[in-house]
């Protein structure tokens, strides 16, 4: 049991964003702080809320490259409502932007269910579609930090015990999720149908309901991400967290979720956005340009495919291996 823990991809990671911490810790001590570790938690916090929802999308053998364009859309919205309606009440607000990304997650989920489309056709025909929306409701124009409200910018940088509620958010969605991921029956439908289709079909499971579920928790993250990363950079704009899916997807993958399905974690996802949030996080301290972190992300998914591969094929053979020993 100790020998598989210590073995784990979890650990595995783990250990590799501990290291990359004592390597800056080299050049600038200050960086592993408890202050300035927190901060990097904070900075990561929507990468991790979002890579929570990609994770249960690609467990069920699907991808949603829509979550960037629906945040930064449920975030311009929800902008302008405040613009428009600067009293309204912060739950208010959150329940705005959770029921627009929910129901853009509704309908990338019924595209795929109801419809057969490949989910990557989908989800890039909705990328383009939920930015053009963005355009249509904004007319190109910006919302800035002086046309917000105070309490709506406010709200994600409240701290509670030296921690900003933005990095709360993220780990009550951490623990919410690992509960549901491990502990409920959708859950565990979300595993089998990413791991065996064919299989959970014949055991009474519906692949496309299933999946249709998994966007929409996906959209739902996105639409709350939208407000937070709205509120706390306190402006609005149609090129929003552009190309952020890309980091997203990323994380999921570094993180040990098979883009094949069937195989991920809450706890992989997160660790696989905290390893680039460590890399964004310490290249301007570094003095490397933060180009390179395209570069270094590009490197890191290749590398975490490769191993994902190398490990289904090791799996297979000692299946191989059990199944010859005679009886």
């Amino acid at each position: 049991m100790l020998k598989r823990l210590l073995t784990s991809r979890e650990m595995l990671l783990f250990g590799a964003v501990a290291a990359l911490c004592a390597l800056i810790a080299t050049r600038f001590p200050g960086f592993v702080a408890p202050g300035n570790l927190l901060r990097v938690f904070n900075d990561t916090s929507p990468l991790i809320l979002l890579a929570i929802g990609q994770m249960i999308v690609i467990l069920t053998r699907c991808i949603d490259l829509s979550v960037a364009a629906n945040l930064a859309l449920s975030g311009m919205c929800v902008a302008m409502l405040n613009v428009a309606y600067p009293d309204l009440p912060i739950p208010v607000i959150i329940a705005v932007a959770v029921g627009l990304g929910t129901l853009m997650g509704m309908f990338n989920g019924i595209l795929v269910w109801k419809l057969a489309i490949p989910p990557i056709v989908v989800t890039l025909g909705t990328l383009t579609i939920y930015r053009g929306i963005i355009f249509l409701v904004s007319d190109g124009n910006w919302v800035n930090s002086h046309e917000m409200s105070a309490a709506f910018k406010a709200f994600p940088r409240a701290e509670v015990l030296g921690l900003p509620v933005l990095g709360w958010t993220a780990i009550l969605a951490i623990v919410v999720f690992g509960l549901v991921m491990t502990r409920t029956t959708l859950g565990r439908a979300f595993y089998a149908v990413g791991g065996n289709p064919h299989a959970a079909t014949y055991t009474g499971l519906n692949v496309g309901r299933s999946q249709f579920w998994a966007f929409t928790i996906s959209g739902a993250l996105a639409g709350l991400t939208g407000y937070l990363w709205v509120s706390r950079y306190a402006v609005a704009y149609v090129d929003i967290a552009g190309g952020f899916e890309l980091d997203v997807v990323a994380a999921c993958v570094i993180g040990g979720v098979s883009i094949a399905g069937g195989i991920g974690t809450v706890g992989g996802a997160v660790l696989g956005a905290l390893f680039l949030g460590v890399i964004k996080n310490a290249l301007p301290v570094v003095n490397i340009s933060p180009f390179w972190q395209m570069a270094i992300s590009g490197a890191a998914i290749i590398i975490a495919v490769a191993l994902n591969a190398r490990a289904t094929r090791e799996k297979g053979r000692i299946i191989l291996k059990s199944a010859e020993k005679p009886a």
